[in-house]
């Protein structure tokens, strides 16, 4: 049976400000059910472990998945006690999804066990994925030829217009989009928060919290895909 690893970030704070960031909540949860609907199993993981950092501003009683994900006692200890990404064996998944939020521009792209765990999936065949600024993950992802995962690829993310609409554009240690496009990516972008998943073989971005449920779905086609 296909295993997916949802990976979140560990980051807290928005640059030298005050203000609070992490996890973009949704983007764990939509994608964690639009997989898990399909019987295949989905472990959570951050980057350094313990708890995990949320950012308040995600957090929507009526969005029926996270009141889900927070009545259910295993998965609500989860965000308090993660594991770690470093503690995961990469061989036992067949996909491997990045989730957003701010927090990630801090800690996705230099670590190096995102850029490890990763080219070890993709290169045994399966699965990367990414969401919202969740791609900041992809940026430094090399293959064993030395080349970078996303070159030549359409991918999609956090666009300029976004964040600047969100006025976070000169708080963010850098944008998303043109530091995708640097490293040779085909950026598609749609208009603010709409919809929009970007298949390229087997690498999945969203650009958006609104794009969330869409990669867990195209995710999970691909993985039954290959175990069927």
């Amino acid at each position: 049976m296909a295993k997916a690893l949802i990976v979140v970030t560990s980051h807290a704070r928005l640059g030298d400000s005050n203000q609070t960031t992490g996890l973009w909540f949704s983007e764990l949860t939509h994608p964690y059910y639009a997989i898990a609907k399909h019987g295949i199993d989905v472990d959570i993981v951050s980057i350094q472990g313990g708890e995990i950092p949320i950012d308040p501003k995600s957090f929507d009683e009526e969005d029926r998945n996270n009141a889900l994900f927070l009545a259910t006692p295993e998965l609500a200890e989860n965000l308090k006690n993660s594991r770690s990404l470093d503690d995961i064996n990469a061989s036992e998944y067949q996909a491997i999804i990045f989730a957003g939020g701010h927090g990630t521009m801090w800690d996705f792209p230099d670590d190096p066990d995102v850029q490890d765990k990763a080219n070890e999936i993709y290169e045994e065949g399966g699965i990367v994925a990414a969401i919202c600024h969740g791609p900041a993950a992809l940026i430094n992802i090399q293959l064993s030829d030395d080349s970078y995962l996303i070159d030549d690829k359409r991918v999609t993310g956090f666009s300029n217009t976004e964040e600047k609409a969100v006025e976070l554009d000169n708080v963010v240690p850098f944008s998303l989009q043109d530091e995708l496009m640097i490293r040779g990516a085909h950026f598609v972008e749609k208009p603010a928060w709409t919809a929009n998943v970007v298949i390229d073989g087997r690498l999945v971005t969203g650009q958006n919290p609104q794009s969330a449920a869409g990669v867990g779905e195209a995710v999970s086609d691909l993985l039954l895909e290959w175990f069927n």
